[in-house]
């Protein structure tokens, strides 16, 4: 049982890297020159906030860790 716990839990880290990695790539801030400035436009922060969003779990969840 703590082996099938141990493969479970590594398979969701692995779940989990690879849906950051899918949020990181897919990330509109990512292809601009400078991705740390503010936008200039509304239209341009439409534009930014576009792209999948992070889901924070709740503080509850969080703390659990």
């Amino acid at each position: 049982m703590r082996f099938a716990r141990r493969v479970r839990d590594i398979i969701a880290e692995c779940a989990q890297a690879q849906r950051r990695l899918t949020e990181l790539t897919t990330a509109p801030d990512r292809y601009l020159i400078h991705p740390n400035k503010a936008p200039d436009t509304y239209e341009e922060f439409l534009f930014r906030t576009s792209g999948l969003m992070r889901h924070e779990p709740p503080a509850r969840a969080r703390t659990s860790r």
